[in-house]
């Protein structure tokens, strides 16, 4: 269900025109996407510098490597007080996790940060890591306890269930990154003005064809774009007056972070919404469940 052209007023800093119409030359086609998430340390291409704190449900998902020295490697949403939403390619692998909420500087302890654990990783049950395209990149983490909420730490907002976004409809990707592809790193978050790509027009075979599914979204495709190091955070859409999280970040085009005709594709949350609840609720239809770095399957 598409929604109504809406009044908006961009955030201090963003982006205030639209990016330049996308070409509708023919593309060589892709191969196989890649994931988003910190291969290279490429993240967000174009945009700007987000106001401290403006995004306040925006997570940054770390691992701990050789040590006790952790590092960020995605994004990630707080949905609840004790539930953070990722892409199921950031937590592919068997580690020690942590999700640090309010954080805006990753080299700089401002002392609003809150940095949880995890205890559990939740991985849709249809996710292939071999087959980006298929699809299903949603994970869900359960927090070692309860986040506090305040002006700097607060819970997204979902869509209802169903709800497809229209072409060219207001959105923000969110992360910290690069101002180009192989720009200057960025310790601060950013953000980026990527409006919705339709899905008639994102699955043409010219642009990203039948490797973009019913549950997905694309956005941007110009100038902005996400890249490796922004997977599992949100896509912000001004929807009635408030952001809400239409999108996971999953992957882009192998051959840069900001191809024309090739936008960002996300997870479509409002298609996973019923999954979500159910895992919440304790039933567990996630395949993968990690804890504490070990391994268990659950079916």
């Amino acid at each position: 269900m598409a929604t109504d052209a809406v009044t908006h007023t961009p955030p201090d800093g963003a982006v205030e025109s639209l990016p330049p119409p996308l070409a509708l030359a023919l593309a060589e086609p892709d191969s196989e996407p890649i994931p988003l998430r910190v291969v290279v340390k490429k993240r967000v291409v174009g945009g700007s510098v987000a106001r401290p704190h403006y995004w306040p449900w925006q997570v940054s998902l770390q691992y701990r490597s050789r040590g006790s020295s952790y590092h960020h490697t995605c994004g990630g949403t707080l949905v609840s007080r004790d539930w953070v939403m990722t892409a199921a390619h950031c937590v592919n692998r068997c580690r020690t996790w942590r999700v640090v909420l309010g954080e805006y500087d990753l080299n700089c302890n401002s002392r609003k940060e809150q940095i949880l654990g995890v205890t559990r990783v939740y991985i849709h049950p249809k996710w292939n890591s071999k087959k980006l395209a298929n699809g299903y990149d949603i994970a869900l983490l359960r927090l070692s306890s309860k986040a506090q909420l305040n002006s700097d730490v607060r819970l997204a907002t979902l869509p209802p269930p169903g709800q497809v976004l229209g072409h060219k409809h207001v959105c923000y990707i969110t992360g910290w990154g690069r101002t180009s592809t192989k720009g200057r790193l960025s310790t601060l978050l950013k953000q980026a003005y990527l409006p919705i790509v339709g899905h008639s027009t994102c699955s043409c075979p010219s642009w990203w064809g039948r490797t973009v599914k019913n549950t997905m979204l694309c956005a941007g495709g110009g100038s902005n774009s996400g890249c490796n190091g922004d997977s599992g955070g949100p896509l912000n859409c001004w929807v009635n007056g408030k952001y809400v999280v239409h999108g996971i970040t999953s992957f882009g085009s192998r051959h840069g972070c900001n191809i024309r005709q090739r936008p960002t594709v996300f997870t479509r949350v409002s298609a996973f919404l019923c999954w979500m609840k159910r895992v919440r609720a304790g039933i567990q239809h996630a395949r993968d469940v990690r804890e504490n770095g070990a391994t268990k399957r659950e079916f």
